[in-house]
């Protein structure tokens, strides 16, 4: 029944894509972010699900006439650099041919970002997009947080299984940069009880977060709830709450997962924590032999032997955003890489800017600063887990691009009213003199 229902949801999405390509995108992110397909028993599991949804959006791309230029800010222009300059590295690289599967799903990923950025312009794509981002990851927050609650933090908490999430670290930081994405809604609706409720389910992604035994997860949170208290329209009630919360959630965690989190103190004591700076050491070697880096995977046993500092660790992935682009992709890959992340920065401090003055793009300076405040989480988090390729936060790029587009547009709208209203000439006379 399960595998029925999930392929039913994706053959009915897919379709609706021929002729709306945006609701492609929606069921692109839905897969890509949450995999349903892995929670299956039966043929849904291995079934090509995101194939699916991608192929069908791109028909219709093809097919409407409502697209339009995806090259819309200054993240989109890095991010096309980055995309040929990790193609060259992938073309230079130690494995081209070994690396080739890992290359096309990147390349997947950064496609179906500009798709996004040619189909969704107005504010419905938009609020459509952020929905989609979050239940998708939500659900697996509540599911996460309920049986950390239940077994008091006994467990660890892991992600869906075969995404970019499966593993409990990386699973903690897409929960952690869920809970700005909450908070933008939560901000939007005009219930009392619905926004009570968003609250209960900020906190069960928090609880789930905590319950993954993330040490970067833990970092991570932390950062991101300091800068969301900072953002906060009452840092006063905000922060009673933030405690409050924090309280009642670390209360309930064990001993285990204090002992845990302690080790971050202690790192030099740590092996795991030593493999991670090994890993980091090798990869600012192997920039610095390798101009174009060496692919997409610098996690060799030969790289260690000629670049590691302490081989004798063996040979662990990076853990680090910064340190896996690095790697993989050199100096100038890392530059752009972190140039996609200022550039949205950036549009997103405009946003907050231009949105000043105009009651109805109150919203969209809401959903820049909660950008802002999840990019924190990531910036942090992503210090001590590979994510660099994961899709939420190129997600959030969009959502930061299309908002810009819409405000600025709106912003031309509200200075021509206010031309006319000033002008003595009539409307007619009024356009014949701008042209």
């Amino acid at each position: 029944m399960r595998d029925l229902l999930i392929i039913s949801i994706v053959v009915l999405g897919a379709l609706m894509a021929l002729r709306r390509p945006w609701i492609g995108v929606m069921l692109w992110t839905w897969v890509s972010l949450m995999n349903p397909h892995r929670y299956a028993f039966g043929f849904a599991y291995s079934a090509p699900v995101a194939a699916l949804a991608a192929g069908c959006t791109l028909l219709g791309l093809l097919m409407t006439s409502q697209r339009d230029y995806p090259f819309k800010g200054g993240a989109t222009i890095w991010l096309v650099l980055f995309m040929a300059w990790i193609t060259l590295s992938w073309r230079f690289g130690l494995d081209p041919e070994g690396d080739q599967p890992q290359w096309d799903k990147v390349m997947k990923i950064y496609l179906m970002i500009l798709v996004a950025l040619a189909l969704l312009r107005t504010k419905l794509h938009i609020f459509a997009l952020v929905t989609t981002c979050v239940v998708s990851l939500a659900l697996l927050g509540i599911k996460g947080g309920l049986f950390t609650i239940a077994h008091g933090g006994s467990y660890r908490v892991w992600g869906p299984p075969g995404s970019f999430v499966a593993d409990n670290n990386e699973f903690a930081l897409a929960l952690v940069m869920t809970i700005p994405l909450l908070r933008f809604l939560q901000l939007q609706l005009p219930w009392p009880w619905a926004r009570h409720a968003m609250t209960a389910v900020m906190a069960l992604c928090a609880a789930s977060a905590l319950g993954s035994h993330s040490r970067g997860g833990l970092l991570a949170i932390v950062a991101m709830s300091l800068f969301l208290w900072w953002r906060g329209r009452s840092r006063l009630l905000g922060g009673m709450v933030l405690v409050a919360c924090a309280a009642m959630l670390l209360a309930i965690m064990p001993d285990i997962w204090s002992e845990r989190m302690s080790t971050i103190s202690t790192y030099e004591e740590d092996r795991s924590a030593l493999g991670r700076i090994s890993a980091w050491w090798t990869a600012w070697h192997i920039a610095q032999h390798y101009p174009f880096g060496v692919g997409f995977n610098a996690s060799r046993e030969e790289l260690f032997a000629l670049y590691s500092p302490t081989p004798e660790l063996g040979t662990p992935v990076a853990h680090s955003i910064y340190f896996q682009v690095l790697g993989h992709h050199g100096f100038v890959g890392l530059f752009l890489f972190l140039g996609i992340w200022a550039a949205t920065w950036w549009s997103a401090s405009r946003v907050r800017k231009e949105a000043a003055g105009l009651p109805q793009c109150k919203w969209c300076a809401d959903l820049a600063s909660m950008c802002q405040v999840a990019l924190v989480g990531y910036a942090v988090g992503g210090a001590f887990l590979s994510l660099a390729y994961f899709d939420l936060p190129y997600n959030m790029m969009i959502m930061v691009v299309l908002t810009r587009v819409w405000i600025r547009s709106q912003v031309r709208e509200h200075e021509g009213a206010d031309a006319r209203q000033r002008s003595p000439l009539p409307p007619l006379a009024v356009a014949a003199e701008a042209r």
